[in-house]
């Protein structure tokens, strides 16, 4: 992706996860920005990767999942999935602004088997009942059974 001049997000709920794949990066010579709810200035940190200074950028989805433009940025890597979608999608909006140009690309890395495969699962269902419940206008709550219900209160 870098070699073909991509910019790349990537956000992760942990900074755990931030800090390893910052690790690996320095590693391999490859230059990021890493915003965090620690990071002192945030201001200079954006400015490295709106600049063209670094072409990755690693954020935590607490500090930086709103409120910044980054439509530099044509590639969005989500490490690990949220419970709620609603929240990967206002950080996937950070590359989709007024001001973009490019097509954005969107990943999501969910292994088989695996809790993120349960949460992906979930994010699915959420977002299915929501879109029932704001596109069938006839569609009423006695329609859901009982279980479906309790999914949604449950999660």
């Amino acid at each position: 992706m870098l070699s073909l001049g991509r910019k790349v997000i990537i956000f992760s709920q942990f900074t755990s996860a931030l800090d390893l794949i910052a690790q690996r990066l320095a590693e391999i010579n490859i230059d990021f920005s890493l915003l965090t709810g620690q990071t002192r200035h945030r201001d200079k940190v954006i400015d490295e990767f709106t600049s063209g200074n670094t072409s990755v950028f690693l954020i935590s989805l607490k500090a930086g999942g709103t409120g910044l433009n980054l439509t530099q940025a044509d590639t969005v890597i989500h490490f690990d999935p949220w419970w709620n979608p609603a929240v990967e999608k206002q950080a996937t909006d950070r590359a989709y602004r007024i001001g973009q140009t490019n097509p954005v690309f969107v990943y999501k890395l969910i292994m088989s088997n695996s809790i993120e495969q349960k949460v992906f699962k979930m994010q699915e269902d959420k977002q299915a009942l929501v879109d029932a419940l704001f596109t069938d206008k006839s569609m009423s709550f006695t329609k859901f059974d009982e279980q479906q219900m309790l999914s949604l209160i449950k999660n």
